[in-house]
């Protein structure tokens, strides 16, 4: 994977260059290596040696300051205030730069100079809505009580794996259904060096070769497939955007294509949405299906750069990543663009296109304004086409089988697969892949094998923690696009969360509420200050329904992006829908 080419767009000067200018112009007191050395900032000569030592020789660009800072956390557990003057002065940003951005992000523990360390081994014990109703707060307390001077637990939000709740992270190691014992276990067994790795079993490449992979892929690059003649396949067949906006995906990659300029691509593989775990799915077993769609979509719309964003809790995908696009690009299969795979470092606004494209960026992740949309004017300058992981996923076969295939699988009027992350009181939850137009009681009969014993269907969120709260009365509902938003709800990711009697949906709305308000990047205050105060009221034994009312369509209607405005579904629907609850 290469990242050295310069990310600067049209009429766009390299970040890097702009900061030479700028420090050749200031007049910071000496020089020392032919760089400024500016006035104001103590520099620990130790330790800029060991950030030297750290990036070695790696590209000190700006658009990689987290992936230098992730080297940081995993060599010494923490980023220190020294190592970020450090890591400031090499790469030439301001101290704030580097700062605001390791100071945004979850998996960055920075620590000031007048703070202790952490310890050398963190536990997060998930606490999102499914893992919170399998005792995720009772297994913190238990796991808190075993720690020590060198291992801490603390709580993290989802991690994607809520089909094996409760789960927690050592380091950032899944543990699946875990127990205090599993837990503590794993914990010291990192602590001695002998980390545990959750195994999986992928289809790698040569394995994927074998099975006609890339055929396609190099049919487009020897010109035996046209543009247009693919265009043409995927424009009749109903797929869309599945990370949860929907958009026609042959229109998005039309709209690219169209604009003049270098372009780029970005995968966005940062499912933060509690309840959603379809991506892990899909990449754990078959990451070339994905891939090839990805290589496709950049051939056809010109994306000279590839850039796949993937979320920080999938420390095994990433490591698979790594090996089978080094094997990709042996294979000569990108000759036609880069692939630079990136890191998230915990923020669930990232998940948003425009904030995961600042991250990539090496930025906050804000999301921006629009206009300009992305297509338009996305990473670096560049018009730049966004697709998620399962979109992708399903192209190779859209094309090689033909879009009816695709298009006859749904059911009711609904077009095509979907695939449902099903977690919650079910007796096999997991990713379901189904016709779209399914309802939540075929889910959970027909593909779950029913409730679990003791339990009666209560309520279900029908697309993770911003699609609302539904009561089982409506379960016959079809779970696809267009079908719920009458009700104030949407399937979005297709995250389906299974309620029952056994749980209180006035419980469940308030774990997704202090979700958001950990979650709010803080740019815009209808979000910043909407989710705290929501989180207040929503405390009280007796919900203040008007209040809240008001507080919903406040965040709704002037927040800048979506977080914001669907913070406030859980609570809403839960004041509509269940009443006598709350």
């Amino acid at each position: 994977m290469s990242d050295t080419s310069a990310p600067s767009g049209p009429g766009r000067t390299d970040p890097a260059e702009s900061r030479d200018r700028a420090f050749k112009r200031g007049s910071g007191g000496g020089r020392r290596g032919g760089r400024p050395f500016p006035k104001g900032r103590q520099i620990d000569p130790q330790a800029l040696e060991e950030v030297r030592k750290t990036l070695g020789n790696r590209p000190r660009r700006a658009d990689l300051l987290i992936e230098h800072l992730h080297l940081f956390q995993d060599r010494f557990g923490h980023i220190s205030a020294s190592h970020l003057a450090g890591l400031a002065h090499e790469m030439r940003m301001a101290m704030a730069e580097v700062y605001e951005v390791a100071s945004f992000y979850a998996h960055f523990d920075v620590v000031r100079e007048d703070e202790t360390p952490p310890p050398a081994i963190t536990i997060r014990v998930c606490d999102s809505l499914t893992c919170e109703m399998f005792g995720a707060e009772k297994l913190l307390a238990e796991i808190a009580v075993e720690t020590g001077n060198d291992i801490r637990a603390v709580r993290a939000p989802c991690m994607g794996a809520c089909d094996k709740a409760p789960v927690v992270a050592v380091g950032h190691t899944l543990v699946e259904q875990a127990n205090k014992g599993k837990a503590v276990a794993a914990g010291r067994a990192a602590l001695a060096g002998k980390p545990e790795h959750r195994h999986i079993d992928p289809v790698c490449l040569d394995d994927y070769l074998a099975g006609g992979g890339y055929g396609l892929l190099r049919a487009c690059l020897s010109g035996k497939r046209s543009a247009e003649e693919v265009l043409e396949s995927l424009g009749e067949s109903a797929l869309r955007g599945l990370g949860g906006a929907g958009f026609p995906t042959p229109r998005k990659w039309s709209l690219v294509r169209a604009v003049e300029g270098r372009k780029a691509l970005a995968v966005n593989a940062d499912e933060g949405e509690p309840g959603t775990f379809k991506d892990r799915y899909y990449l754990e077993r078959d990451p070339h299906r994905t891939l090839e769609g990805m290589l496709i979509a950049a051939w056809l719309v010109g994306a000279e750069d590839c850039y796949f964003y993937l979320r920080d809790e999938y420390p095994e995908i990433r490591a698979l990543l790594d090996l089978e696009i080094a094997g990709l690009e042996a294979e000569g299969l990108v000759a036609h663009t880069r692939i630079h795979l990136r890191r998230g470092a915990g923020a669930y606004i990232c998940g948003e296109e425009s904030a995961m494209i600042e991250s990539i960026e090496g930025k906050r992740g804000y999301p921006r304004h629009r206009p300009p949309y992305v297509a338009q004017v996305g990473l670096f300058g560049r018009p730049t086409l966004v697709n998620n992981v399962e979109t992708l996923f399903w192209v190779r076969d859209i094309i090689e089988k033909g879009a009816d295939w695709f298009n006859d699988q749904g059911k009711d009027g609904h077009s095509g697969f979907r695939s449902y992350s099903v977690s919650g009181r079910v007796k096999n939850p997991g990713v379901k892949v189904a016709p779209a137009g399914v309802t939540v009681r075929e889910l959970i009969e027909d593909y779950c094998g029913g409730m679990l014993d003791g339990h009666a269907f209560h309520a279900y969120l029908p697309g993770g923690a911003s699609g609302g709260i539904l009561p089982a009365s409506m379960g016959d509902l079809l779970l696809d696009f267009g079908e719920l938003e009458k009700y104030g709800c949407f399937v979005g990711s297709h995250a389906v969360v299974v309620l029952s009697d056994q749980d209180s949906v006035k419980a469940a709305a308030l774990n997704l509420l202090r979700f958001f308000e950990d979650e709010s990047c803080g740019q815009c205050s209808p979000c910043r200050v909407g989710t705290e105060k929501a989180v207040k009221l929503m405390r009280q034994e007796k919900w203040d329904t008007g209040l809240l009312d008001e507080l919903s369509a406040t965040m709704r209607d002037a927040s800048i992006c979506g977080l914001g405005q669907a913070a406030s579904n859980p609570l809403a629907s839960v004041m509509k829908f269940f009443p006598d609850e709350v």
